[in-house]
């Protein structure tokens, strides 16, 4: 992973600490080392070759000098691309800055090989993978085939959009009027039953079954027609 600094103007904003003396400086560099220490822990586990770069803090800042900082992401900030960090002085009369950030994340994405029609099940074939920038595309790019595989499209897809999570839903598993198997589980023992399906369901949706014998029960909705139950 490549860490960088780049020297793209800074963007300061006080938020309600008293003014600061004219002649007050903070030292960039502590600042600089406290994100950087934030960023190298935010980005673990993102999935490639990550990067950032941290916005520079003016030299003439006229913020009190600080040694002890807390770093953390405001409000509604992207885990990637550009964004900002709030820095908050946590010495008494302290002060805080937003810093603008550039996370970069590079790694394989889906693709449609060829255009998906809308209720299409989504197999292997009908994907592909391109490498890029994962900030510079849609938010919800899916970049394991295990998302998309077994799904269906929501929408038209021509060949070579980007897979969002959005433009798939998960097939139907289960069909009104369908006879089911209801697996009922506990520790120690299994009771399987059959009933027909009062209500449609995608896998791991909870449906409702009347039983053989009229009684009406909910369970989660499984491949292949079975119904489980859990005690």
């Amino acid at each position: 992973m490549r860490l960088g600094v780049s020297a793209f103007a800074s963007f300061v904003l006080l938020l309600g600490f008293p003014a600061t003396d004219l002649l007050a400086r903070q030292d960039p560099a502590p600042v600089r080392a406290a994100i950087d220490a934030f960023l190298k822990a935010q980005v673990l586990g993102l999935p490639g070759e990550v990067s950032y770069t941290i916005g520079s803090l003016a030299p003439d800042n006229r913020l009190r000098p600080c040694s002890a900082f807390e770093v953390g992401m405001p409000a509604g900030a992207k885990a990637w691309g550009r964004t900002s960090v709030a820095v908050r002085c946590q010495e008494a009369r302290g002060w805080a800055i937003f810093v603008p950030v550039h996370i970069r994340v590079v790694a394989d994405y889906l693709v449609t090989a060829m255009p998906l029609a809308q209720g299409q099940t989504v197999t292997a074939g009908d994907l592909a993978r391109q490498r890029g920038d994962l900030s510079n595309l849609p938010v919800g790019v899916l970049t394991d085939e295990r998302e998309a595989l077994g799904r269906t499209a929501s929408m038209s897809i021509a060949a070579g959009r980007p897979v969002r999570g959005d433009m798939l839903r998960q097939p139907v598993v289960i069909q009104q009027n369908q006879t089911v198997k209801v697996i009922s589980r506990g520790p120690g023992f299994q009771v399987s039953n059959e009933g027909k399906a009062l209500t449609n369901g995608l896998d791991g949706q909870i449906v409702q079954v009347r039983l053989t014998n009229g009684q009406v029960v909910s369970g989660i909705a499984r491949t292949g027609g079975i119904v489980e139950m859990g005690f």
